[in-house]
């Protein structure tokens, strides 16, 4: 992390409104002096991400995560601290103060990376548009694309002549090694070559439309049918989604895809929320991505037994965020396999009476149980009804929802409603139990003395230990009269350590302490501890010296002993260490 001077840093922060910054990710509603909305980082109902417009903090009491402008341009958009402070810098005319040599040098791979992926993909669309890429573009064509389209998704060809892509690039001021790690190239029984060759290639592009990654996909059955990018210093293929630079601002609904042709075409169709994620499989970061840009997602997977399995469990990853879910169901032999061919033999029209049909999650996973079962007889009925409460219990379903459900099951099943809740709830409690059950056994033994018998710092302590931080950033000049008992190794929370150690560094060498220049040395955790603290404490809440000393005196006692003994330091125990 780079160190940037304070008056650089004030200046800053300054000029970013963080209610500007936040705004375009999270619908803000005011309440009072501050703004509320759904937390991006987390699924969540209930409004408890709160911008603070006047101090420029953001903080959810949900997932305790907060910080200013910069730690939320690092979260929300994936960038590491220098890329953000340089995006806010950029928007507030200011000009970047010097940077150390790691980051400089990381930064300029960073950049160089992308400029070679910028200007393979131009090679790759010369070479489609040319004679090498003939056949290429004859295949593009007979898909169904029209070149308006192949030119928007920038789409290209990778010939066979190997030679002739190194060469270009080469030219063109990139070398080997740079090649090597943007994954353009690889190495090969004849020295390094280029890593696509004879393929259809498609470009990733981010949000802020910047070439990261490559799609190359074969014109034949051989194998394999496609090569993709590995993972560099500017693509993770577990966080990537595919046209989403174009999707983003399609209107709050995104249809989700297996595939770079069923997005393309889909987009060629107008339906422009069009997106595919990158991978084998959803992951919780491409979620929550999604979820920034949308409030609810349409499932349109292939629709073989592989594409219904992968849409059953995208369902529990977007579930763990908050986020809407439908799914398209379709005929495979009367309609086709998947939304690419849906589109090229019955056209928009079809698509749009299925888009408009799609199940919501909880109808998708049940009719996907009942498919397996013949309700037709007793056992038929029975394994349904076990797999259905299942189901049901498995997802967050409100009392209403469950009750809706459970009627329409015993309307079909000719059970009562009153059975078909009762079980669904027992179930419930028993994933409840099994689910406490690992998180418990999760804990590592050797980390015994941090925890009580719950797995967390006793209240009593992780009081002192707010308390110790937050009057120590209020008032610094409390700090020689402590600093001969004030060490890090007193506190037990892993994230208030660390925050020790950030603060007591800066106040041994005379440095501010407030929360803007806190955050250039702390991580994530430890500035959102920061964070929570600077908005629980209000102006009102008084700091003192001998408060100081209480907390620390609270730490000294608890510290190093086993967990039941830590836990059992009462309220009033803990209070009479503050009675003097």
């Amino acid at each position: 992390m780079p160190k940037i001077p304070d008056s650089f840093y004030q200046e800053l922060l300054s000029r970013a409104d963080i209610e500007s910054v936040v705004s375009p990710y999270v619908r803000l509603k005011r309440s009072g002096q501050h703004l509320l909305g759904l937390c991006p980082f987390h699924g969540e109902r209930t409004p408890s991400f709160t911008v603070d417009p006047q101090k420029g903090l953001f903080y959810c009491f949900g997932c305790n995560v907060g910080g200013s402008s910069i730690t939320f341009l690092q979260k929300i958009e994936n960038l590491d601290f220098t890329e953000a402070v340089k995006e806010l810098a950029d928007r507030a005319g200011l000009r970047m103060p010097e940077m150390n040599a790691a980051e400089a040098q990381m930064e300029q791979l960073r950049r160089q990376i992308l400029e070679a992926n910028r200007e393979a993909a131009r090679f790759f669309h010369a070479q489609l548009m040319g004679e090498p890429g003939r056949a290429a573009l004859n295949y593009l064509l007979k898909r169904g694309l029209t070149m308006k389209t192949i030119k928007h998704f920038e789409l290209g060809f990778a010939p066979n002549d190997s030679g002739g892509f190194m060469e270009h690039m080469r030219t063109a001021g990139f070398g080997e090694s740079l090649l090597l790690t943007a994954n353009l190239a690889r190495n090969g029984s004849y020295g390094v070559m280029a890593a696509f060759w004879n393929r259809v290639m498609f470009p990733i592009l981010d949000v802020r439309g910047r070439v990261i990654a490559f799609g190359g996909r074969v014109m034949d059955n051989s194998m394999p049918k496609y090569i993709n990018t590995s993972d560099t210093p500017v693509y993770k293929k577990s966080a990537g989604v595919y046209a989403l630079n174009f999707a983003k601002n399609s209107g709050g609904k995104l249809i989700l895809a297996e595939g770079y042709m069923d997005v393309i075409a889909l987009h060629q169709a107008d339906f422009t929320g069009a997106v595919a994620c990158l991978g084998t499989a959803t992951t919780k970061d491409q979620a929550m991505l999604l979820r920034r840009y949308a409030e609810e997602v349409v499932l349109s997977y292939d629709a073989d037994e592989a594409g219904q399995k992968a849409a059953i469990r995208a369902i529990g990853v977007f579930d763990t965020v908050g986020l809407k879910v439908r799914v398209l169901r379709w005929d495979k032999e009367r309609d086709g396999k998947d939304p690419d061919e849906i589109l090229r033999r019955h056209g928009r029209e079809r698509f749009q009476r299925l888009l408009e049909g799609a199940a919501n999650d909880v109808e998708f996973r049940l009719l996907s149980e009942r498919s397996k079962f013949d309700i037709a007889t007793d056992d038929g009925k029975r394994g349904f009804l076990a797999r259905a409460c299942e189901v049901m219990a498995s997802m967050r379903l409100s009392e209403t929802t469950l009750d809706i459900y459970a009627g329409r099951l015993a309307g079909e099943l000719s059970v009562s409603r009153e059975a078909i809740t009762r079980e669904t709830e027992r179930r419930r409690d028993i994933l409840k139990r099994q689910g406490a059950k690992r998180q418990r056994d999760f804990i590592p033994t050797n980390l015994a003395p941090v925890y009580n018998r719950e797995g967390t710092v006793p209240v009593e302590m992780r009081s002192a230990e707010k308390i110790l931080l937050y009057s120590l950033m209020r008032a610094p000049e409390f700090y020689p009269a402590l600093s001969e008992t004030l060490t890090a190794s007193l506190f037990q929370s892993p994230d208030a350590q660390r925050g020790a150690e950030v603060l007591f560094r800066r106040l041994a060498n005379g440095e501010e302490t407030s929360l803007i220049y806190l955050e250039q040395d702390a991580d994530g955790e430890v500035m959102s501890l920061f964070t929570g603290l600077e908005l629980t404490f209000n102006k009102s809440f008084t700091v003192s010296l001998q408060e100081c000393r209480d907390c620390i005196a609270v730490l000294q006692k608890t510290r190093g002993k086993p967990p039941d003994d830590v836990a059992a330091i009462s309220a009033d125990d803990w209070l009479k260490l503050f009675s003097g």
